[in-house]
């Protein structure tokens, strides 16, 4: 089985093939194609892959290329790990956004809106690509901002993409871990929303919700990351736990404050960080595996810090520090590829999941994966606040598809001015201006 990865020199690639070399399993991956638009970084995630594979037996074999057809020709499944303009362009994003005094982060807000505008061009003519060379193939997309890049891809590919993302599967675990559930598989998560965008309403162990019992002990609820970040009178008067991407909104003057207040912006540590780890991967010396894992392990201690800093929640807790997204991604194609049935949290078409949005819209809700895909389980309606909120955000998604086709400025400034978290058209305005000097890959919008 053909497994194309884009982005292949992507920094969180080994994660991915790191869980793949533990399979075993009739049916499972023997060939990987990286591909990216850079040949040096291609390169670097080569070698650490070589040396994770080394002494494994039947290690899936892998291949480089910049050849986009010949990456995607006869792919069973294609990972799509991109990210248009590099970590460059998140800091600028970021930069951009603070300099109006507005939220910069990179799915969220004005950063998020300026991030999906320069991917969902690029998205599209992959999803068109796709179609063309590997129409039986399943389309993973890991790609930010995953659910509008997802409904983008989606209208071309229709349910043959699904977008992942493991902030929901790591607040499930921490959720399960804190109410002492053995087995947190064992557990239904009932949780709805759109990407980074969501709330947990229940945690069903045997068919006893035990969310209550949580939200009903303030110290067993502040013990936990979202009880810290969010604080426990919070959360109560929720009667839910939000995805830690809510404080954002809930929090957006503290959150602000703090982006503004750091050293550097995530964007900009992580381009730094990340360019540090292929400047070293020039040297034929370097000890390639040892050197990313080094560096993987500083990135993920200082996931959301500006977060924590504001809400005085402290280190991250270090059972939080194992990501997951690449285990989301294998348990999904194991699934399909094996028809395995299970059950994910998944970015998906509504399909009249959730009454307030439109068949097409693409959400992040449970869902029971077969060969056939990914199926949403029905939800009950969110309450007013939470569907304002989703409805709002789904409006800003649906203005950003429309100025990435039309390339029309006056449907971006919209989509900027519409968003809850940018305060004024002025503002909006503005920050169109900045991006698009900012970055070249804008340059369609007239």
């Amino acid at each position: 089985m053909k497994l194309t990865i884009l982005g292949g020199g992507g920094f969180r690639v080994p994660l991915v093939y790191g869980a793949l070399l533990g399979d075993r399993a009739e049916g499972r991956v023997t060939d990987v194609v990286l591909h990216d638009l850079d040949a040096g970084r291609l390169s670097a995630v080569a070698r650490v892959l070589a040396e994770q594979a080394a002494g494994v037996p039947g290690a899936p074999a892998v291949t480089a290329t910049t050849d986009l057809d010949e990456a995607l020709r006869g792919a069973d499944f294609v990972f799509s790990a991109i990210r248009v303009g590099g970590l460059e362009g998140r800091a600028a994003d970021e930069r951009v956004a603070l300099d109006q005094g507005v939220l910069g982060q990179e799915t969220v807000g004005a950063g998020g809106i300026a991030y999906g505008l320069r991917t969902v061009p690029v998205a599209v003519d992959i999803a068109r690509r796709v179609a063309r060379l590997a129409p039986d193939a399943w389309v993973i997309n890991f790609t930010n901002p995953a659910g509008l890049v997802t409904e983008a891809m989606s209208r071309h590919l229709g349910n043959r993409v699904i977008g992942i993302c493991d902030s929901p599967v790591g607040l499930g675990r921490r959720i399960a871990r804190v109410l002492g559930v053995a087995n947190p598989r064992e557990a239904w998560i009932d949780y709805v929303g759109l990407n980074h965008l969501g709330w947990v309403r229940g945690l069903r162990v045997a068919g006893r919700d035990e969310l209550p019992r949580l939200l009903a002990d303030p110290d067993l609820l502040g013990s936990f990351e979202e009880g810290k970040l969010f604080g426990t009178e919070w959360l109560r008067s929720l009667g839910a736990i939000p995805n830690e991407y809510l404080h954002y909104y809930y929090f957006n003057r503290e959150a602000v404050r703090a982006y503004q207040d750091a050293e550097k912006t995530r964007g900009a540590f992580l381009r730094d960080q990340q360019a540090g780890f292929y400047e070293a991967m020039k040297r034929p010396d370097a000890e390639a595996l040892k050197t990313w894992d080094s560096t993987r392990a500083e990135r993920e201690a200082t996931y959301m810090s500006e977060n924590r800093d504001a809400a005085g929640a402290g280190e991250r807790d270090a059972d939080d520090l194992s990501g997951g997204y690449e285990k989301v991604a294998l348990a999904l194609m194991r699934a399909i590829a094996r028809d395995e049935r299970t059950t994910l949290i998944l970015n998906v078409r509504n399909q009249g999941t959730l009454s307030a949005l439109d068949t097409d819209a693409v959400i992040e809700v449970p869902c029971l994966v077969d060969a056939n895909g990914a199926h949403p389980v029905a939800v009950d309606p969110l309450p007013d606040h939470a569907t304002g909120l989703v409805c709002a955000v789904k409006a800003v998604e649906r203005e950003v598809l429309v100025a990435a086709e039309s390339g029309s400025r006056t449907t971006a400034v919209k989509a900027f001015a519409l968003h809850p978290l940018v305060d004024s058209v002025n503002v909006a305005r503005r920050l169109v201006e900045g991006y698009t000097a900012a970055h070249p890959g804008l340059a369609y919008l007239k």
